[in-house]
């Protein structure tokens, strides 16, 4: 199922279970959003060096944003968790826009930012990431931990693909 990740609940449905119909598809994504939040107790780690570095790119003057394929109360979930809840200048989520590779949600985003999307960089583990950067006009950098191979990240003409986050900082 990994090759679905990074996509929105509707569109990970509709590709893991092409033959519902619309109200199945509803009745499903309903059923399962209630059953995750009900099991979703977890916590959630990040990964080596990510708090680092995002905290010196936010001293240094970056602008951060987060495009989700999560829903808003997910990402609002797992931030709250991470103490991170306030910590980005925007988010957007699947459930609120178009959800990857549609580069709506880039787009809104730099808009929300004042930001043209050739100076933004967007970091991902999906292929659905970077095919959004691309589809959005912005630069793009594969994180090779996440849930597509390398070879899924090359596709989609990123800068780079690395392996350890801080090495993000060699390409702002």
């Amino acid at each position: 199922a990994s090759h679905i990740i990074g996509l929105g609940l509707p569109e990970a449905t509709r590709y893991l279970f092409p033959t519902l119909d619309d109200q199945q598809r509803t009745a499903f994504t309903v059923s399962y959003s209630a059953r995750f939040r009900q099991h979703d107790n977890d916590p959630c780690d990040l990964f080596d060096g990510v708090l680092d570095t995002l905290q010196t790119l936010r001293a240094e003057g970056y602008l951060l944003a987060v495009a989700t394929g999560k829903s808003r109360a997910g990402l609002n979930r797992v931030l709250e968790r991470l103490g991170l809840d306030t910590f980005f200048h925007a988010t957007r989520c699947a459930d609120e826009t178009s959800s990857k590779p549609d580069p709506l949600m880039l787009h809104q985003l730099l808009a929300e930012l004042s930001v043209d999307p050739t100076d933004a960089l967007m970091i991902g583990d999906t292929e659905f990431d970077l095919e959004m950067a691309r589809r959005a006009g912005m630069r793009s950098i594969g994180l090779t931990y996440g849930a597509h191979s390398v070879k899924r990240l090359i596709s989609c003409d990123p800068v780079a693909c690395i392996d350890s986050f801080p090495l993000i900082k060699n390409y702002v």
